[in-house]
């Protein structure tokens, strides 16, 4: 059950409206880096998680926290729209060379949602769930959601400098902050999981005997006229502690030449394939 409150998470105002940048506030509700993006992955992350119930209740939160700033950032979008021009009339009163495109405006905020936001990114493209990652284990949906966070602030430190209006910087600095807290807090669930050693590799239960353990620490330089380039990914101790990096200068093909032999009849190929 979601409850709700008719006051925003966070105060929205919008000093000089800007259409423009109403339509590029459409990326953070719904771009790969915005709202209805980390409102979802965690909402489905929660619905899947097994184990301690307190991992899902962190995660609703989460997730109803993530509504709440779709719907400031709304609000932000039509504030910025308030001025945009609805006939040709008030278009002519202005420059009719810049105006004629809106001075960069989404011209669907006009024709399909009546200066509203709508559920689609800086480009007009809806957000279509693909980026939605809810895998039913903790650590691999831990490390997803912080670079879910990571490229929200981004995203957010982005926008806070493509505008002078104070308002939104003010509005902007809050989702800033929560992306702060969010990264902090997915890597706190994989430090009170016994950390990084201990979560990897993903899933850590995966038996040994079904892994090709040879293969699985050395760094393969695939450059043909390349150095490897050295790092900590190339010598000392793996970051889970069950091995050592190393490097494999020379790539040695393992498989064999593919070879598919004879189309089979009826199969719709030539003659001679068959």
């Amino acid at each position: 059950m979601f409850h709700h409150s008719s006051k925003l998470q966070y105060k929205v105002r919008v000093d000089r409206p800007d259409p423009q940048f109403a339509k590029y506030l459409q990326q953070a509700i719904g771009g790969i880096e915005g709202e209805i993006r980390v409102a979802m992955q965690y909402f489905f992350q929660a619905m899947g998680a097994r184990g301690d119930s307190k991992y899902r209740d962190m995660l609703m939160m989460t997730a109803t926290e993530e509504l709440s700033h779709i719907e400031f950032l709304g609000h932000a979008v039509a504030l910025n729209l308030e001025n945009a021009p609805l006939t040709a009339q008030e278009e002519a009163a202005q420059d009719p060379v810049v105006h004629a495109i809106m001075g960069g405006a989404n011209p669907r905020h006009i024709l399909s949602s009546g200066l509203s936001a709508m559920p689609v990114n800086a480009n007009g493209v809806p957000f279509d769930m693909s980026h939605v990652y809810a895998t039913g284990n903790i650590g691999a949906d831990m490390l997803a959601n912080v670079t879910a966070e990571a490229g929200g602030r981004v995203l957010a430190s982005r926008l806070y400098n493509m505008t002078d209006d104070a308002g939104m910087k003010d509005m902007l600095s809050f989702l800033i902050a929560r992306d702060t807290m969010h990264q902090q807090q997915w890597l706190a669930v994989i430090e009170e999981l016994g950390g990084m050693q201990n979560a990897l590799p993903i899933p850590n239960s995966t038996p040994e005997a079904h892994e090709a353990t040879e293969h699985s620490y050395y760094f393969l330089n695939t450059s043909l006229d390349e150095p490897t380039p050295e790092g900590r990914w190339t010598s000392g101790p793996s970051l889970d502690g069950r091995s050592e990096f190393s490097v494999r200068e020379k790539v040695e093909p393992l498989g064999q030449k593919p070879d598919l032999g004879k189309a089979r009849p009826n199969s719709g190929a030539q003659t001679e394939q068959q």
